[in-house]
C-alpha cells in the first residue's frame, strides 16, 4: 500500500477544508488535534498508510431530519435535527444532544469529533457521537418541549440503541427533555433499555450524574494543581456559565477551599468579591432550573455583586479559570488579560471554549491548561457507568461512583502526562489528550482492517 496519507500537516487541512465548506468549527476541531497528532505519527508509517487520522476526520454517518412540532397557539414550526455518528471503533456511538439556535451540521460534527477523543480517554468502551436541533427551549412551556422532544424522538429512534448509539443531554437538554424523549422511545419500541444517559434515578438514571462534569472538571484542576505542589485550597476562580456543569463546578472549588468569584449567562456575569458560596449556589441553581431567571437577578438579590451586561468574566483578577459556558468563548485577547492577571491553571468544563489563539497564549505563558477533551469528560464517564447499570439492572451509590469518578479523572489526568509531559515538568495537556486519545482509538481501527 502506498503511503499516500504521509501529507505535512497544511495539505491534510486543506483537503479537511475543501471537503467541510463553511464548517469553521469543525475544522478548527480537526486542526487542534491534527497539529499534535501529526508529529506522533511522523516515524509510525502503519498510520499513514492506512490513512487513521483521515478517517478519524469522516463522520462515520451524519443524520439530519425535519421535526415539525405545534406550539401552544397551534402554530406548525419547523426545525432541524442531526445525529453525528463519528467513530464506533471502541464501542458504541456515545455523545449528547444539545437544543440551541447555534445548533449547526458544523458544531455537531466538531462535537462528535471531540467526544471520540474524549470517550478513548476514559478508558471506558464508549465511540463518540454528538447530536442535536436548532430549537430554543427557553421561553417554552412544558407542554411545548413535550411536542418538540417527542417529534425529534420518532426521527432518531430508528438509529439509536444501547449497543449502537447512546446519547446523553448537553446544552438545552437537561432532566425533563431526557424524561420526554425516553418516554417517546419507550413508547414507539416498546422496549424498556437503556438507550439515554442522564435519566431520572426513578427510571434507571445514575446517582452523581448530575454533579459528574462540574465536579470532573475540578478534580482534573486539582490533579495538575498537585503535579505542581498546589491545591484548590485558598485560591480564587472564576466560573463561566450558570448552568449543570458551571454550578456543580462551583460547588466542588467551594467544597475544596476554594473561593468562586464570578457566574454568567448569554446576558452578561455576575461578579461577587465576598464569594459564591453553597448558599448561593443553591439559590443560582433555583433561579435556573425552577425559575428559568436570568442571572442577572443575582445582584438584585445579593447586594455586593454586580452585573456586568453583555461581558464575560475574564478580567476579574483570579487564580483559577473554569470556562464552562460554550465554545469560544475566551479568546485571544481574554487569554492574554488572564495571564497578565496571574491566572495559574484554566480547566475547560465547556466543549472546546477556548479559541486556538487563546490556548497559544496559555502554551506560551507554561499555564497549567485543560482542554475540554480531558478535562470535562468526568460527564460521559459517569454517563458510561449509566450504561453499565442498566446492562446489569443494578444502582451503585453516590459514594462509589463519586470514587469512581475520582479514579477515573486521575486516570485521565495519568494519561495527559504520559504523553504531554515537557523538559522542565511543564505538561502540555492538549497534546497529551490527544496522543493518548487518539492512539488507543487507531489502534482498534488498524485491527478491524479498511472499514
Amino acid at each position: 500500500m502506498a503511503v499516500s496519507d504521509h501529507v505535512d500537516l497544511e495539505t491534510f487541512m486543506a483537503g479537511v477544508t475543501k471537503r467541510n465548506p463553511g464548517q469553521t468549527e469543525f475544522i478548527q476541531a480537526v486542526h487542534e488535534v491534527a497539529q499534535d497528532i501529526f508529529e506522533f505519527m511522523q516515524d509510525k508509517v502503519h498510520y499513514h498508510e492506512a490513512q487513521i487520522l483521515r478517517r478519524m476526520a469522516e463522520p462515520d454517518r451524519v443524520i439530519s431530519f425535519r421535526v415539525c412540532w405545534e406550539d401552544d397557539n397551534h402554530n406548525i414550526r419547523v426545525q432541524r435535527g442531526w445525529r453525528v455518528q463519528n467513530n464506533n471503533a471502541i464501542g458504541p456511538y456515545k455523545g449528547g444532544i444539545r437544543f440551541h439556535p447555534s445548533v449547526t451540521e458544523s458544531v455537531l460534527k466538531f462535537l462528535a469529533f471531540e467526544q471520540t477523543f474524549k470517550n478513548s480517554l476514559t478508558g471506558l468502551p464508549m465511540g463518540g457521537g454528538k447530536g442535536g436541533a436548532n430549537f430554543n427551549p427557553r421561553g417554552k412551556s412544558d407542554a411545548e418541549v413535550m411536542r418538540f422532544c417527542q417529534s425529534f424522538m420518532s426521527e432518531l429512534y430508528r438509529h439509536i440503541g444501547p449497543n449502537t448509539d447512546v446519547p446523553a443531554g448537553d446544552i438545552g437538554v437537561g432532566g425533563r427533555e431526557i424524561g420526554y424523549m425516553f418516554g417517546q422511545y419507550k413508547r414507539l419500541t416498546n422496549r424498556w433499555e437503556g438507550v439515554l444517559t442522564g435519566k431520572g434515578q426513578e427510571y434507571g438514571g445514575s446517582q452523581m450524574r448530575p454533579e459528574a462534569t462540574g465536579y470532573g472538571a475540578v478534580y482534573f484542576l486539582r490533579n495538575m494543581l498537585r503535579h505542581r505542589g498546589m491545591d484548590v485550597e485558598g485560591h480564587t476562580a472564576v466560573i463561566s456559565g450558570s448552568g449543570n456543569v458551571a454550578t456543580h463546578a462551583a460547588e466542588k472549588i467551594t467544597q475544596l477551599g476554594g473561593k468562586v468569584l464570578t457566574m454568567s449567562d448569554s446576558g452578561g456575569f455576575i461578579h461577587d468579591p465576598d464569594g459564591i458560596d453553597q448558599e448561593k449556589i443553591d439559590w443560582i441553581k433555583h433561579l435556573k432550573t425552577v425559575k428559568r431567571g436570568r442571572i442577572s437577578e443575582y445582584s438584585d438579590h445579593f447586594t455586593n455583586a454586580s452585573f456586568h451586561e453583555g461581558k464575560r468574566p475574564w478580567d476579574v483578577p483570579c487564580d483559577l479559570a473554569l470556562p464552562c459556558a460554550t465554545q469560544n468563548e475566551l479568546n485571544e485577547d481574554e487569554a492574554r488579560e488572564l495571564v497578565a492577571n496571574g491566572v495559574k491553571g484554566v480547566s475547560e468544563g465547556a466543549n472546546m471554549p477556548t479559541t486556538l489563539q487563546g490556548v497559544k497564549i496559555f502554551h506560551d505563558a507554561k499555564i497549567m491548561y485543560g482542554p475540554g477533551k480531558a478535562a470535562n469528560a468526568g460527564g460521559v464517564a459517569v454517563s458510561g457507568l449509566e450504561m453499565s447499570q442498566n446492562s446489569e439492572r443494578i444502582s451503585w451509590n453516590s459514594e462509589r461512583l463519586g470514587e469512581m469518578l475520582t479514579d477515573l479523572m486521575e486516570g485521565i489526568h495519568g494519561k495527559c502526562t504520559e504523553y504531554g509531559e515537557q523538559e522542565g515538568g511543564y505538561v502540555d495537556y492538549v497534546k497529551g489528550a490527544n496522543i493518548a486519545g487518539f492512539k488507543k482509538v487507531a489502534d482498534a481501527m488498524l485491527a478491524f482492517g479498511v472499514v
